[in-house]
């Protein structure tokens, strides 16, 4: 099965370039739309040298919300890892967010939720100068999915049947 190359692209506040690589389009359902990375896919933050990815992931861009979800198989640690970002916006066939920083993490051995990287979010503030319904809106996406990746409801119950497309467990 062939599916189309899109570009997903995160940035800074300021307009930075930071993670960005291409990904497979896989379909959309109720939760948005799901792009994925097979084994041996590459990316980079910002310019920096790419780093080459080992083990498949998918990433959901949801229509509306505040983050973006990528779903990780094994034997990556974290089972989950959310960015509290922008709601991500599609021109053609690049996805592009702006990362807030705030990250909602799942770990796979444990099951034990994270809120990370709450020092880079209150640096970034200062640097960046958020405005007030950034930091409110940043701050009430993670709480939310706090919420939802603790209780496994959907889209966050169980790994995406997404992965398979991309990690040859078909």
């Amino acid at each position: 099965m062939s599916h189309e190359i899109v570009r997903v692209v995160y940035r800074k506040y300021d307009g930075s370039l930071h993670w960005n690589h291409p990904a497979l389009l896989l379909g959309e359902d109720e939760h948005g739309v799901w792009v994925g990375c097979p084994p041996g896919s590459s990316g980079r933050r910002g310019q920096e040298p790419p780093v080459v990815w080992d083990e498949p992931f998918v990433i959901l861009f949801p229509r509306d919300a505040w983050w973006t979800a990528t779903f990780n198989a094994a034997p990556y640690k974290a089972e989950i890892y959310c960015d509290v970002s922008t709601v991500p916006r599609w021109d053609g066939d690049e996805v592009t967010m702006v990362d807030l920083d705030l990250d909602v993490i799942r770990m796979r051995k444990d099951g034990r939720v994270l809120l990370d990287d709450e020092d880079e979010f209150e640096e970034h503030q200062v640097r960046y100068a958020y405005p007030r319904e950034i930091v409110e809106g940043a701050r009430a996406s993670a709480a939310a999915l706090m919420e939802a990746v603790t209780a496994r409801t959907a889209p966050f119950a169980s790994p995406p049947h997404w992965l398979s497309l991309v990690s040859g467990n078909r």
